[in-house]
């Protein structure tokens, strides 16, 4: 020690010895705040992935959402190390910040993308097996991925959508409700007897197995079928008939009540009117 001294003087070790002191002192609080953060980060993490199995969360997006944020608190911890040992971390911060902001506006529809994606598997808006109309598309959801939902019609196309724009703009779910209306209406030539129609139409409904034929406890908008005088047109008068179905059974209902009403009523004598033109020719 004195010959330490006597090369580099005493105030020299004095200020050698005190900065050896110190950085001793900040490894020692760097060593303990790793071991408690990366204690602290496998229980936080784990926490939310309680959360997220919890909330029936997708198995894919559970597992992102995971890595994202285990690689964001690693960072946040690992800038906490090196600010304990005296290392400058503005400019760590300051190129990260830069780095996310080009990233960002480089990405920016690809982001919007992905956000999109993890609202709409977070709150499920709707499903796979869902049949809904959204962006001026309508099919069956076939698959929900991060950046896009794939929807396949009743032809058999396949349509991709982004998204981002799934994810803010309109959207009807027609699969939400487990009960759906079938609203119809039939026109009839002037004339017809009303009555007649009205008791015919009735009795097709009440023929039709799909059809609610009373009103449901646990839904109270379903009641019993309805038919109804609607409309008086140019060429003829429309009966309405409401129908309360399994919202799976929509189209059965409605393919039903089309062919049936138009065969069995034609049949009967009724005449189903349509657009005509009288042209009278002077002499």
């Amino acid at each position: 020690m004195e010959q330490i001294q006597s090369w580099f003087g005493e105030s020299a070790v004095h200020t050698i010895s005190g900065y050896a002191v110190t950085f001793c002192k900040n490894v020692v609080v760097a060593l303990i705040i790793y071991f408690v953060g990366k204690w602290l980060v496998r229980k936080l993490v784990s926490l939310i992935e309680k959360l997220l199995t919890k909330r029936k969360v997708e198995p894919s997006l559970k597992g992102f959402l995971s890595s994202v944020i285990q690689v964001c608190l690693w960072g946040l911890l690992i800038i906490a190390i090196i600010s304990v040992l005296g290392i400058e971390t503005s400019s760590f911060v300051a190129l990260f910040t830069g780095a996310g902001m080009a990233i960002g506006m480089a990405m920016s529809g690809t982001l919007s993308n992905f956000a999109g994606g993890v609202m709409i598997l977070l709150f499920k808006p709707f499903k796979v097996g869902d049949y809904i109309k959204a962006q001026g598309y309508e099919g069956k959801v076939r698959e929900i991925q991060i950046f896009n939902t794939i929807l396949t019609t009743f032809d058999n196309r396949t349509i991709i959508i982004p998204n981002g724009g799934l994810s803010t703009g309109s959207m009807e779910n027609v699969s939400k409700q487990k009960y759906r209306r079938v609203d119809l209406s039939f026109d009839f030539a002037y004339g017809t007897d009303f009555e007649v129609v009205k008791k015919a139409v009735a009795e097709i409904q009440d023929r039709c197995p799909e059809i609610i034929k009373e009103p449901v406890k646990d839904d109270p908008a379903v009641t019993a079928p309805w038919q109804g005088l609607s409309n008086m047109g140019e060429s003829g008068v429309t009966i309405s008939t409401r129908s309360w179905c399994l919202s799976t059974d929509y189209f059965t209902v409605v393919g039903y009540m089309n062919y049936t009403v138009y065969q069995e009523l034609r049949n009967s004598g009724f005449m189903f009117p349509f657009n005509q033109l009288d042209v009278h020719q002077k002499q």
